[in-house]
């Protein structure tokens, strides 16, 4: 199988430098890094790629079977990795790819040597001690409401998820990449998204972290953020001046910053 073609591969930046690798999070794609990719590509080999099911990934490829775990996700990461033959990498992962992360750095440490965690959630569920920023029955009705009306969905919550409503043309550019993204692949990446408790993943974390947060997110509220921080040793915390779930597309500038700075702190 052609891997470059299947995840839509793109190769930027500086061919000889060390390795950034860019993961979007559900509904979104590659593009949504566009904004942080030039600041990063000046001294470092950027690679960004399409999930399976995602932009312009190649849908005859996508399994419900594969795509209804984390696993599958991890799985996509690991063979772009080695169709480049990369080692060594910093991996970025936006939102659910956080996790996807996670379990890829677990599976093949000689291919990732450090993590970029930006709004991680590894549980959106609400649970004793924890808080996910949902309930049980919040996620039972947003997958019901998607599953009835994926593009109504699309419309009324890409904008919250986004947040910043002062600037209407990043909820509408998240509400048109979700509606790109076909409806019954978007179900089920989103009960893979929102059901997962990936909890107890975080703990076999001993590569460098950096845990990226802004200061509100209503899909990864502060709470998240501390609880992912305390429960990776190796991780640094960082808390963006910036709001919504987006940030490298709400505050690219300061996204941008704050990761390279910690790359310069892996040299």
């Amino acid at each position: 199988m052609d891997i470059r073609r299947r995840n839509n591969v793109t190769v930027t930046g500086s061919p000889d430098a060390p390795v950034v690798i860019l993961a979007h999070g559900f509904g979104c794609d590659q593009n949504m890094w566009r904004l942080v990719v030039p600041s990063l590509a000046e001294r470092y080999r950027v690679v960004l790629f399409d999930y399976v099911g995602s932009g312009g990934s190649d849908l005859s490829a996508w399994s419900e079977e594969r795509y209804s775990s984390l696993d599958g996700y991890a799985r996509d990461v690991l063979e772009v990795c080695e169709e480049l033959d990369l080692r060594q990498a910093v991996f970025v992962g936006h939102s659910v790819s956080a996790m996807v992360g996670v379990l890829a750095v677990k599976a093949a440490p000689e291919r990732l040597r450090a993590l970029v965690m930006v709004g991680p959630s590894p549980c959106y569920i609400d649970d004793d001690g924890y808080r996910g920023g949902f309930t049980a029955q919040d996620i039972d009705e947003l997958l019901a409401s998607l599953e009835a009306n994926y593009l109504g969905w699309s419309s009324a919550m890409a904008p919250v998820i986004m947040g910043n409503p002062e600037r209407p043309e990043l909820g509408e550019e998240l509400t048109n990449s979700f509606c790109a993204t076909d409806p019954d692949i978007a179900r089920v990446f989103a009960r893979t998204t929102f059901l997962t408790d990936s909890r107890a993943d975080l703990r076999g974390v001993t590569v460098p972290t950096l845990v990226l947060e802004c200061s509100e997110d209503v899909i990864a509220p502060r709470e998240v953020g501390a609880f992912v921080h305390a429960a990776i040793p190796s991780s640094r915390l960082v808390t963006l001046d910036a709001t919504g779930h987006c940030p490298q597309l709400s505050a690219p500038e300061a996204t941008s910053e704050a990761i390279l700075d910690f790359l310069k702190s892996l040299r």
